[in-house]
């Protein structure tokens, strides 16, 4: 079974920064896509930015220029930047692995992320 474990969520000021993490149990590398989801209540979860294993990228339009997704093979762990953050930012952020033969779905728990002055 996988453990995806999100951390990094808080409460910032809009215009502010923050980096989310997302540790895996196991190698990343084994995953066909890795990236972050984020939902508000009531609405449906949304993609935020997601790394396919080739390299492929793929951001929201909403975040462009402003999240960046990263990550660590050696620590099995991906990040999300995000800077200029809105309030509209404000979610919970899952963090999602698809499995290598892309049947099977991993998400963490979720980290809170506050944008208000």
């Amino acid at each position: 079974q996988v453990q995806l474990v999100e951390s990094g969520g808080d409460v910032v000021q809009p215009g502010g920064s923050l980096r989310l993490s997302c540790a895996a149990s196991r190698s990343i590398l084994d995953f066909a896509v890795m990236g972050w989801y984020r939902q508000v209540p009531e609405k449906q979860r949304e993609l935020v930015a997601t790394r396919a294993r080739g390299g492929y990228l793929d951001y929201a339009d909403s975040i462009k220029g402003r999240f960046r997704i990263s990550r660590d093979n050696v620590k099995n762990t991906v990040y999300l930047e995000m800077n200029s953050l809105k309030p509209e930012d404000t979610a919970v952020y899952y963090c999602y692995a698809l499995s290598a033969s892309g049947g099977v779905e991993f998400w963490g728990q979720g980290t809170q992320v506050i944008v208000s002055s």
